[in-house]
């Protein structure tokens, strides 16, 4: 690039074909470096000509190569499926393994050896049906059984239509469009072609300067059914890694190879909320250093063309892992993904790799832009949910993507992405090389510790979930606090010095893998959170803190939190703890209802040192305690909002013994906080809402000044 204003560029826009001139115009208005092809576009040389702008191209390994795969079906991706579970009337059952599946997505593996890799489970008693008891006929099973058991067959498929194609050909009624095939690159002829492929490729297409994978070789867990909708969905699922190949490759490694039970998991699938088995993890571990291999081939191939390569955190990203520990090995020059939200936008910005982009919302496709429709509200609060995170953890672009067709229509939206843009930037000169001030550093304590750092919690990227959004909202308040966050499991928390964190957070329901589990079985587990806490520590614990009936109790961390949980076992003991503070510190800035989301029940105090704040149908909502020297704080949930993070920050200078410290780079205001940033003579304020606001802000020294914000704006203060 040639231009050197920095407060020009770091702008990527998607373009098409016969949209020329229009293009330039929208280059110009929004000072954008880059263009991007999209899904079902593709970039013209009179645009890829254009100066001082580099061509961002798609490129997909393992999909969209139909020529190739239509010949060599035989390594289209698999996958291990669960029929449904059904119950047996007599002593035979037959089971449909397709009865709901997309017949246009999934087929039946009758090329490897069923009796090997298949396998059918008693699911009353949890055994395996013996391979002599069942059959195959065709797509379906019959089960020699014990009447009224009921019995499910776990079993390979070919996935023949790539989930993301799938899902964007729907949306846009595409026609008369191949059906993307998904190949495996573990098979020797597609690993051979994927490699010749590309190199063919960078050699027709000199005038792409970056090459963005989308992403490698294995989508998340995506699996549709019979009418064509989603049927599961896992953003971080490993279903469409598995084939005898990869099996058999395990099992020489490893000595042993794992069950069709180790990836159906009764069904479950291994869902994030599942307390990862030990088997599971050494897949996980066995699959990423294969992808990071893999990986780094293609990358190597785009270096020796003088070409940059990024991936796009999304689609076939599974086996990346990108905080876990291969990912550097693979020599990428960036990321890119999709920011929903701060989470989203922490997920991509905390990645370690050169460069790190984040592609806002609206997607420029039909479903937001279509007349009526504003989609400049939903570019706002995209804006000021990831605006907080990007403050916390800069991303070093931003960009759109779709049909620029479409967002040239609605000359309001591109004048406010030109604004987005524009303030984008001006942060960026700022605090770029900055480090950001924090209050106090928490740890999120749960089973997958780092590896899943800001996805706890996440079902589908960007998509709400009944029994996600109480802990989401936790996550997101977080995710653009003036606190370090970090991210340890259950190993971890036995290895580490754990002063080094003021707060240890444990969030989520009972027996998911967020709670814990039966982590809180292990005895050794719980002294050292008490020892912790007793010797001065923090401890905030939302919905099902430590949850595991054992031992009498069902929070194992009771006296911790100086409450239980009434699960029916002791309703005769009379719970005689009820009485709600006055006043605390916590809630001097909550105004009306604190929103619970899903809440939890029958919650209880058990003595009188335990302070309840929210007291509610015989149930306790919010509570603290001290501990020895430490403090524990509960909320029986937190979705987010301008009040719900204002609590979390308060607990956390509560709990930590940091009350006199809150009034420091602050804002009276719960729509509005401050970021400040060592070596910075300066600090700004944000007004999260979409209202005007007035509010006290204090500065380092606690001195106050009242500031008066427009919806949405920023200030910077200087010292």
């Amino acid at each position: 690039m040639t231009n050197q204003n920095k407060l020009w560029g770091r702008l990527t826009l998607p373009s098409e074909e016969n949209f020329y001139n229009e293009t330039l115009e929208m280059l110009d208005k929004l000072k954008a470096d880059a263009i991007r092809d999209s899904d079902g576009t593709k970039l013209p040389d009179e645009i890829k000509d254009i100066e001082d702008v580099d061509i961002y191209t798609t490129y997909f390994t393992v999909r969209d190569i139909n020529d190739f795969a239509e010949k060599n079906l035989d390594e289209a991706i698999r996958l291990y499926l669960s029929s449904e579970f059904k119950t047996a009337t007599s002593e035979s059952l037959e089971i449909d393994l397709l009865e709901d599946y997309y017949d246009e997505q999934i087929k039946i593996d009758y090329k490897s050896d069923y009796k090997k890799y298949w396998e059918v489970r008693d699911r009353t008693t949890g055994k395996v049906v013996d391979i002599n008891d069942w059959t195959l006929d065709k797509d379906k099973v019959i089960v020699k059984t014990i009447p009224f058991h009921d019995y499910s067959v776990s079993f390979l498929a070919f996935g023949i239509w790539d989930p993301t194609q799938m899902y964007n050909y729907i949306t846009n009624d595409w026609k008369d469009v191949p059906h993307h095939i998904p190949m495996d690159v573990r098979g020797e002829k597609t690993s051979k072609y994927v490699e010749e492929a590309l190199e063919k490729w960078l050699i027709e297409n000199p005038k792409t300067d970056i090459v963005r994978f989308t992403t490698f070789f294995y989508h998340f867990t995506l699996v549709f059914n019979k009418e064509a909708k989603e049927k599961y969905v896992d953003w971080f699922g490993y279903l469409h890694t598995v084939s005898p190949n990869a099996l058999d490759k395990f099992e020489a490694q490893y000595g042993y190879r794992p069950s069709p039970e180790v990836f159906i998991d009764e069904g479950y699938y291994n869902s994030m909320y599942r307390k990862p088995s030990k088997e599971f993890l050494t897949y996980i571990d066995f699959e990423s250093k294969f992808v990071a291999e893999r990986a780094k081939r293609l990358v190597d191939l785009v270096h020796k063309y003088n070409k940059k390569a990024v991936m796009f955190l999304g689609d076939s990203w599974i086996g990346i892992e990108p905080f876990g520990k291969y990912f550097k090995e693979i020599g990428l020059d960036g990321v890119v993904g999709s920011v929903g939200d701060g989470i989203t936008l922490r997920l991509i910005s905390d990645i370690d790799t050169q460069m790190k982009e984040g592609r806002f919302l609206p997607y420029f496709f039909p479903d937001t832009f279509y007349e009526g429709n504003d989609p400049s509200i939903e570019a706002r609060d995209n804006w000021i949910k990831a605006r907080r995170a990007l403050l916390r953890s800069p991303l070093d672009r931003i960009g759109y993507g779709g049909y620029l067709s479409l967002a040239y229509k609605f000359k309001d939206f591109t004048d406010y992405i030109a604004n987005i843009a524009d303030e984008y930037r001006l942060i960026y000169d700022k605090i770029s090389e900055k480090t950001p001030k924090a209050s106090a550093k928490v740890a999120i304590l749960n089973s997958w510790g780092e590896i899943r750092r800001w996805g706890s919690h996440i079902v589908a990227h960007g998509k709400r979930f009944k029994l996600a959004y109480s802990y989401m909202g936790l996550m997101e308040a977080l995710s653009g606090m003036d606190v370090d966050v970090s991210f340890i499991n259950f190993d971890d928390l036995k290895e580490k010095d754990l002063s080094e964190f003021d707060v240890i957070i444990n969030a989520g329901d009972a027996y998911t893998a967020f709670s814990g589990a039966d982590y809180f079985s292990d005895s050794k587990i719980i002294e050292k959170l008490r020892s912790y806490v007793y010797n001065g520590g923090g401890f905030i614990g939302v919905g099902d803190p430590s949850a595991y009936q054992k031992n009498g109790k069902f929070f194992q961390l009771r006296d911790v939190l100086g409450l239980d949980v009434e699960c029916g076992f002791s309703q005769g003991r009379n719970k005689y703890f009820t009485k709600v503070e006055d006043s605390h510190f916590i809630l001097e800035d909550v105004i009306g209802k604190i929103d619970y989301g899903e809440g939890k029940e029958n919650v209880y105090a058990i003595d009188k040192d335990t302070r309840i704040l929210d007291y509610y149908n015989e149930g306790v909502r919010m509570a603290t305690r001290d501990y020895g020297k430490g403090r524990s704080f509960y909320m029986a949930g937190c979705p987010y909002s301008f009040q719900n993070t204002r609590i979390i920050k308060r607990a956390i200078m509560y709990v930590s013994h940091k009350e006199d410290e809150l009034k420091k780079y602050f804002a009276e205001s719960i729509y509005a906080e401050v970021a400040a940033f060592k070596g910075l003579d300066e600090y700004c304020i944000i007004n999260n809402s979409n209202k005007d606001i007035e509010t006290k802000v204090y500065d380092k020294d606690g001195n106050v000044k009242d500031l008066s914000l427009k919806l949405g704006e920023i200030k910077w203060i200087k010292e």
